[in-house]
């Protein structure tokens, strides 16, 4: 029930992030829902591709495209009202990486997947969507950058995978590793963190 629960969070906060994103790309109110949709349910979509798990979430229960389509209507709608645009964008893409991150690790462990394809799984589920979000708006991915990004949902679902093989009770793991991995982004976007750039200048300006 409480992974249900943020579930409908997540898809919620990732179809108004893609929803504030194709706005500022001016598209249209279809690309907007698009957009919206695809951030929302894209990253499960292929996790669920990867274990072979059919059908996919969003065929399975339909209900999950009026959610998205709800959401980004509601975003578009609401956004006006938004003077802080983009740090709204960048808390509700925080708050979807993270908790897709955690839903995703929980979806590969049921299948009996190795610790470590949980975690990938996990960081899958949590930048996918994004992912094909920036490449619709003609973008370079959030996750390309310097931003600590995948590096956070792959730390989120490595806590939950660790706090619940030492005993620590589902829920508690759950919480947690959402509290940590969502403040852990947020201070990221604040300190500026980000992973080091490696380029070959000499090389590439020959």
């Amino acid at each position: 029930m409480l992974l249900q629960v943020i579930y409908l969070i997540a898809i919620t906060a990732e179809a108004a992030s893609g929803a504030i994103m194709g706005m500022r790309r001016r598209m249209d109110l279809f690309g907007v829902c698009v957009v919206g949709t695809v951030t929302a349910l894209g990253g499960g979509t292929i996790r669920d591709v990867l274990l072979g798990r059919h059908p996919l979430g969003w065929v399975a229960h339909p209900e999950y495209l009026f959610f998205t389509v709800g959401a980004a209507l509601a975003a578009a709608c609401l956004v006006r009202f938004m003077h802080q645009v983009r740090m709204a964008f960048l808390v509700l893409d925080a708050l979807g990486l993270v908790a897709f991150a955690v839903i995703g690790c929980d979806i590969a462990a049921a299948t009996d997947a190795h610790p470590s394809i949980v975690v990938l799984m996990g960081m899958v589920t949590g930048i996918c969507g994004g992912l094909l979000r920036d490449v619709l708006c003609n973008q370079v991915p959030l996750v390309l950058r310097r931003d600590l990004y995948a590096s956070v949902a792959l730390a989120t679902g490595a806590l939950y995978v660790l706090l619940q093989r030492y005993g620590v009770a589902h829920d508690h793991a759950t919480w947690i590793a959402l509290l940590v991995g969502f403040l852990f982004r947020l201070v990221a976007i604040r300190k500026g963190w980000a992973l080091p750039v490696f380029t070959a200048r000499r090389q590439l300006e020959d």
